[in-house]
This record gives C-alpha cells, structure tokens and sequence, in this order.
C-alpha cells in the first residue's frame, strides 16, 4: 500500500557537492513506510518520476528523509525545491529489509547507496556497524547519523583522503574475520554487491541486497527495472526491483 500526494519539504540540507537531504512532512507515508523502501518523486515539467531511497523515518514527527544526488535535470529540477515547498511522492514503495531482533548486524553502503543504510542502522543500534564508502573525503555524508544513533561506523574512501584506504568488500572481510555478525544488509555498485554476497555465502551469514535499476513506473506495470533471480527450480527469472524488490535475499539474485 502507498499514498500519493504533495507534501510539505520540513527541511532541506545540502550534504555535499550536488548531495540534498530533505525531510518531508507526511504522517500517512511515515506510518506505512519501513527500511529499505524508497519514494517515486515527481519533478515539474518531467513525465516519469525519480526513484529515491527512503534515507529515514520518524514516525512520531509523521516525516521522511530522502537523500539523493543530482544526476540528470530531473534531480537538478528537484534541487530547486526549498523548505515550505511540496514535493510531489508516491511512497512507501517496494519491499524493504527485513528487521531480526536481538542480532548483530553490519550495513554495507557506498556513496548514494549509503542513505538507506541509516534507516535500518537504526533498528539495531550498538548492535550494528555501519561500513560506508565514498570516493574522496568531499563525497562523505551521514557518519554523523550512524553515530547519533549508537552504530559503530567505518569509513572507507578511494583515495585514502577520508578513514581507511581501500573499498568496502575490504573492510567487510576484515570485520567478519573478527567479529562475525548475523546478519549483512547492503547497497552498494553491482560489481561490489557480488563480492559482498560471496563472503556472506562463505561465513554462512544471511545477506540482503538492494538492488539499483533504472524504473519507469515504480509499480511493477513496466519491464524498466527486470532483474534476473533463482526461481523455484534454480533456472534464471526475471522479477521487478521496484515492485518485488529493491532488496532481496542475496541468495535469490543472479549476479553478473
């Protein structure tokens, strides 16, 4: 179930070069939504609506967060909107993580994949460590969340300018080998996200994955976001990232 309405901008914060975090006023929305969904956004003057993370919930103060980079002119248009504006939603949309109580997880982001990391970062606190990459110590955003809420944070970035060298497969590695969690959520670059299941397949530890497509719709009445998974018979199917995903049991996908 999602609502669609124009909804007041509560805030607006320019995080980094072309980064905007906005918080957005709409109770309806924040009762329903969960870690992991995200937001069709409409932008003035632009047929098909924006795809956005869900970065947060506050469901006593009934508002969103939705965290996104400038990317093409209809993020650009978006950009423009300040707070006392209405921003145009459909949300909550498609499945997001699954919560297991009294567990120790570690959330996997790297650059704009790292805001829906704070939302179920949250649901574990102390219990959670949070392993976010960006490419250089300009790119960093919401360490200062993680931390607010209790979450130990390691911070990668390519060139070493910010935390450690190196990507976040590395440090994910590192941190099994140490102290091994039960559970793995993350959304970073397919090519990462491959690697980040295979050590989770390896230590026996349960994955789930959000997978980034480029969507249309955002209901699952189009083919713009089909991605292949394992069926019932193991053979390759495709299913909708928008409507039975974005994220998924890490064993579920066919990876390239």
């Amino acid at each position: 179930m999602y609502k669609q309405g124009q909804y007041r901008i509560v805030s607006k914060k320019n995080l980094a070069k072309g980064i905007f975090d906005v918080e957005i006023s709409c109770p309806h929305v924040a009762r329903l939504a969960g870690p992991g969904q995200f937001a069709q956004v409409a932008a003035e003057g632009y047929f098909l609506r924006r795809p956005i993370s869900i970065c947060d919930i506050d469901k006593d103060k009934g508002t969103i967060r939705l965290v996104f980079e400038v990317r093409g002119k209809g993020t650009e248009q978006l950009s423009r909107l300040n707070e006392g504006e209405l921003m145009d939603i459909m949300a909550p949309l498609g499945n997001g993580f699954k919560v297991v109580e009294g567990v120790k997880a570690v959330c996997v982001g790297g650059g704009i994949g790292v805001p829906p990391m704070v939302g179920i970062a949250r649901q574990y606190g102390e219990n959670c460590t949070a392993i976010s990459g960006f490419r250089n110590m300009a790119a960093v955003i919401l360490q200062e969340d993680f931390r607010a809420a209790g979450v130990k944070t390691v911070l990668c970035t390519d060139d070493g300018s910010a935390g450690r060298k190196g990507f976040v497969t590395e440090a994910l590695e590192e941190l099994v080998s140490q102290d091994k969690p039960d559970i793995i959520y993350a959304c970073v670059p397919m090519v990462m996200l491959k690697k980040v299941a295979a050590v989770a397949e390896k230590n026996g530890i349960e994955c789930q994955v959000s997978l980034e497509e480029r969507m249309a719709c955002g209901v699952g009445a189009c083919l713009g976001c089909a991605c292949k998974v394992k069926g019932e018979n193991g053979e390759a199917v495709h299913k909708h990232v928008c409507k039975n995903g974005p994220v998924f049991d890490s064993k579920e996908v066919v990876f390239p």
